[in-house]
């Protein structure tokens, strides 16, 4: 059956690339970047000190960066990962998930996966999590069900962004009305990814201004052209390396020609940030975007028979000049390529029944 995709009317102009862009500063890093992990993050109670900080700075809450508040049902397929420990809550919950299967779900291997105070990465355990189906709310709603087993891509590196892809299969089906999503093969995934095509974040990460949203939220972006992304993101980190780079030749007394010699060979060893494994999608205006609490979440594509397709994973974004929290006028974010991954997918799904 041929699928037909939903497109904007008309495109946006080529996207600005230069002054304006607030990357300078601003390094890739994975969602969450406010601790060491999502679930370290939650654990440690910085994100219920946070969350009461940002309360009181502003009592009459905001909007998701660029997002609205989810109709009652609306993205079935979403879970959100908590610590079984806790009550669900914006305190409990550090990362979202997708139904793909009735016991299975997909989400960040970032979130399941992190490196200890060493630098050496280790698991989540399965007993620690628990994952709630069937709600857009975090308030105790929904079915909360246990883990049994958790598989992160083997190849994903803990100090790295590459292969940001796990799956997590459940104890049981869940109790609750939930639906399934499904995922593109590689063919398909290709068309997805065509610049202008509509692409939908959901999950209940930060709002505008640092809040956390206890209602699941959404935002309407799209496809952004990859080598576009990438050449904006080494642009601004060119200019920040500079910056050390003019630094290091003059101290040591560098000449010009030998500098820029150097300073070649920096550029071109250095890896693009947004690799094959990876979607570029967000806004050529900027300002909506996943933020910290969305690791993990679907980013799905409607099409035209009314239903829609899991293209990819929230993975990584752009931290705020600030240091701490998401920058609210990226204006793209980093998301995992599901079709990349659909034999590994199937190859774990059909190992472990």
């Amino acid at each position: 059956m041929t699928r037909h995709l939903k497109t904007p009317l008309t495109l946006l102009a080529a996207l600005a690339l230069t002054s304006g862009l607030a990357l300078a500063e601003d390094a890739p890093v994975k969602k969450d970047a406010g601790a060491q992990s999502p679930w370290t993050f939650v654990a440690s109670g910085e994100k219920a000190a946070r969350d009461a900080a940002a309360e009181a700075d502003d009592p009459a809450g905001a909007k998701v960066i660029g997002g609205k508040v989810a109709q009652d049902g609306a993205w079935p397929w979403q879970v959100a990962l908590t610590m079984a420990e806790k009550p669900v809550s914006v305190d409990s919950q550090f990362c979202g998930g997708s139904m793909v299967l009735d016991q299975w779900v997909l989400t960040a291997a970032h979130c399941v996966h992190w490196a200890d105070e060493q630098g050496v990465g280790f698991d989540l355990l399965p007993q620690e999590i628990a994952i709630v189906v069937g709600t857009n709310k975090l308030d105790g709603s929904g079915d909360r069900v246990p883990v049994e087993a958790i598989y992160k891509h083997p190849s994903y590196n803990v100090n790295g962004l590459d292969y940001d892809i796990a799956l997590i299969k459940l104890a049981r089906k869940p109790n609750a009305p939930y639906q399934t999503v499904e995922v593109p093969d590689a063919d398909f995934g290709t068309m997805l990814q065509e610049p202008g095509i509509t692409t939908i974040v959901t999950g209940w990460g930060l709002q505008n201004g640092g809040r956390p949203s206890p209602d699941l939220r959404e935002a309407q972006i799209q496809m952004l052209d990859r080598s576009m992304c990438n050449t904006a993101m080494m642009e601004a980190r060119a200019e920040e390396a500079a910056i050390g780079f003019s630094y290091a030749v003059n101290t040591l007394s560098v000449g010009d020609e030998a500098a820029y010699a150097l300073w070649d060979q920096l550029i071109a060893a250095a890896p693009e940030p947004i690799t094959d494994n990876m979607i570029c999608s967000g806004t050529f205006e900027g300002g909506k975007t996943s933020c910290n609490g969305d690791s993990g979440g679907p980013l799905v594509v409607p099409l035209e028979d009314g239903s829609y397709i899991q293209a990819g994973i929230v993975s990584w974004g752009l931290t705020s000049t600030s240091g701490h929290g998401c920058e609210e006028q990226a204006m793209f974010s980093a998301y995992t390529d599901v079709s990349a991954f659909v034999p590994w997918l199937n190859e774990t799904i059909t190992a472990h029944p």
